[in-house]
């Protein structure tokens, strides 16, 4: 069993969980989950939208636990983002500033539903990051870009969401493709916000991408790919320059 260490300061601060692969770590995924707008309440391992990650972290870290992936699980202090504040910003760049203490250097790679969507996207310029993952995410016309400058961004999206706008994703993302280095975008038909449909395919697009991304990082692009990457290359061919993919 791999090791869980919580890492947890009081019941009112984040918490992490973490993943650890079963050799030396390589690089480092922090799963980010969803939440509302606005909402100070404590966020619990009972609620939705952590719960609602846990099956991608361990998805993920059964595909990157023999390559050197840790997982880290992050639940934010509120279930908030709460305008200015950017409560889930916050705890995301405390997370990753506990990721360059243990793992200085090492790549990291951010994977986010909805809110959390939007938070890996806002994260993205810290320095260690390599790529981002945005499933469903919570986003506008205002969201800049910026952040994923020199990044890969993968964006996922249910073309039945009526949560959050897959218009918006899409219009991000011909906007990032810009700034970043690589930009997907996948249009999941039939798919809703909170991707009880297909979720398999949920699964296999948000982790193949992100093992793409790690293995073309660590300089094992040469070994045989892990099998949510090769899928993904299937279903998305890296010479896919359209946006978007509809699947």
């Amino acid at each position: 069993m791999p090791e869980r260490t919580p890492s947890e300061a009081s019941p009112s601060e984040a918490v992490l969980t973490v993943l650890r692969p079963a050799g030396t770590t390589q690089g480092v995924a922090l799963v980010l989950h969803g939440g509302r707008s606005h909402s100070f309440e404590p966020v619990e391992a009972r609620h939705l939208s952590p719960a609602r990650m846990v099956p991608f972290a361990r998805h993920l870290h059964r595909a990157g636990k023999n390559r050197g992936l840790a997982v880290w699980i992050l639940r934010n202090r509120v279930r908030g983002w709460n305008g200015d504040e950017m409560s889930p910003l916050k705890d995301a760049r405390w997370a990753l500033a506990k990721i360059r203490e243990e793992h200085p250097g090492l790549p990291v790679y951010l994977l986010g539903h909805s809110m959390g969507g939007l938070t890996a996207i806002c994260a993205a310029d810290d320095p260690q990051v390599d790529a981002v993952v945005a499933l469903a995410p919570w986003l506008d016309d205002a969201t800049p870009p910026t952040p994923l400058v020199g990044r890969k961004l993968l964006i996922v999206h249910g073309d039945q969401d009526r949560w959050t706008s897959p218009a918006a994703s899409l219009r991000f993302s011909r906007r990032a493709a810009q700034e970043a280095d690589v930009v997907q975008y996948v249009s999941l038909r039939g798919a809703g916000h909170f991707m009880f449909r297909r979720v398999r395919l949920w699964h296999t697009l948000a982790t193949g991408f992100l093992m793409k991304a790690f293995s073309d990082r660590t300089g094992t692009a040469g070994a045989k790919p892990s099998a949510p990457a090769a899928a993904l290359d299937r279903l998305v061919p890296s010479s896919a320059g359209t946006l978007p993919v509809v699947l």
